[in-house]
C-alpha cells in the first residue's frame, strides 16, 4: 500500500506542479522517448545480469508491493517454534529432535507455525544446524562463524535483485540525455522552419532529459531501495534463528535461549518479553 501511494504522490505532485504552472500534458506525450530510455534500461538489465537476476526480479518488485513480510506476529511465531525446539533438545537430547527436523513438513510440531513454515530459507536454515548438532557438532564458536557465513552468503544472494535494479536506476538519467540529444539532432533536421514548430521539437527532446531522471529518482531507485529494506528483513529473521541456537550451545534453558532471540530483533518488531512468555505458555506439550 505505502509503494503504491508514493507512486501516486509522484505523479501527482510532478504533473499536478506542472499543470499549475501552465503547462500542457500534451507536451510531454512523447512515446518514442519512453521507448529510447525504458526500453535501453531494460535492453541494460539483460546484458549486465545473470539469468537468476532477472528471473527473481518479478518476485523483488513483488515483494515492494506487498511491503514488510515479517512483522511482529511472525517473529512471535518463529520464538515459539524456537521454543518447542529448544525444549525437545533439553528434555530428550539432541537426538529427539531428527524425527521433526529430517522431514518437518511432516512434523506436527512444524506445522503448529505455518508462517514459518512458509519460509523455505528460514526452515533450511534451523533443519541444518540443528541436524548438526544431532551429529555432535557442539562447538559454539565454529557453529558461529559458519552461520555468519552462510547469512553473509544469503544476504548477498538477495541483495542481487535490489542492487541491479539500483544499477538500473542510476543509468537512466543518462539515458534520458541520450534520448534529448537524438531529439535535438532530429530538431536540428528542420532548423528552417518557424520557430512555434521548432519550439515543440525543441520541448519534446527536453522531454528526454525530464524523463529519465524522473523514472529514475521518482520510481525505479526507490523500488530498489525498498526491495533492499525488505531483504534485510529476511536476514533478520535468521540472525533471530542464530541467536537462539548459539544460546542453546552455550548451555541456556529454552526460555533463556529465546529471549536472547528476541533481543536480536530491532525495537519495533520485537515482541515484548511477557508476550514471548504468554505464546509459550499457551504451547501444547511437546511429543
Amino acid at each position: 500500500m505505502g509503494l503504491i501511494v508514493g507512486i501516486l504522490m509522484v505523479i501527482g505532485c510532478t504533473l499536478g506542479g506542472y499543470m499549475a504552472m501552465g503547462g500542457k500534458l500534451g507536451v510531454l506525450w512523447q512515446p518514442f522517448e519512453v521507448v529510447i530510455i525504458v526500453g535501453s534500461a531494460i535492453g541494460a538489465y539483460i546484458i549486465s545480469n545473470p539469468a537468476s537476476v532477472l528471473k527473481s526480479t518479478g518476485g523483488a518488485i513483488g515483494k515492494t508491493l506487498k511491503g514488510a513480510q515479517f512483522k511482529k506476529e511472525h517473529y512471535l511465531e518463529l520464538l515459539q517454534l524456537l521454543y518447542q525446539l529448544l525444549k525437545v533438545a533439553k528434555t530428550k537430547g539432541n537426538l529427539g529432535l531428527e524425527q521433526h527436523i529430517e522431514n518437518p513438513q511432516d512434523s506436527a510440531l512444524f506445522q503448529q507455525f505455518p508462517g514459518v513454515m512458509a519460509n523455505d530459507t528460514a526452515i533450511t536454515f534451523i533443519c541444518d544446524y540443528l541436524r548438526m548438532l544431532t551429529l555432535g557438532s557442539d562447538n559454539p564458536h565454529e557453529m558461529e562463524a559458519l552461520m555468519d557465513e552462510e547469512i553473509e552468503l544469503v544476504h548477498h544472494e538477495h541483495s542481487e535483485t535490489a542492487h541491479a535494479l539500483q544499477t538500473m536506476a542510476d543509468g537512466m538519467p543518462a539515458l534520458g540525455i541520450v534520448a534529448a540529444v537524438l531529439g535535438v539532432i532530429k530538431t536540428m533536421g528542420s532548423i528552417t522552419e518557424p520557430p512555434e514548430i521548432l519550439g515543440k521539437l525543441i520541448g519534446g527532446a527536453l522531454v528526454g532529459t525530464f524523463l529519465g531522471v524522473w523514472v529514475s529518482y521518482g520510481f525505479v531507485g526507490p523500488i530498489a531501495s525498498k526491495a533492499q529494506s525488505v531483504y534485510d528483513a529476511e536476514i533478520k529473521f535468521l540472525h533471530c534463528i542464530k541467536a537462539a541456537l548459539l544460546a542453546h550451545m552455550h548451555g541456556s534453558a529454552p526460555a533463556v535461549s529465546v529471549e536472547f532471540a528476541r533481543k536480536a530483533l530491532v525495537g519495533h518488531e520485537r515482541p515484548t518479553f511477557y508476550e514471548v512468555e504468554e505464546a509459550v505458555g499457551a504451547l501444547p506439550p511437546v511429543s
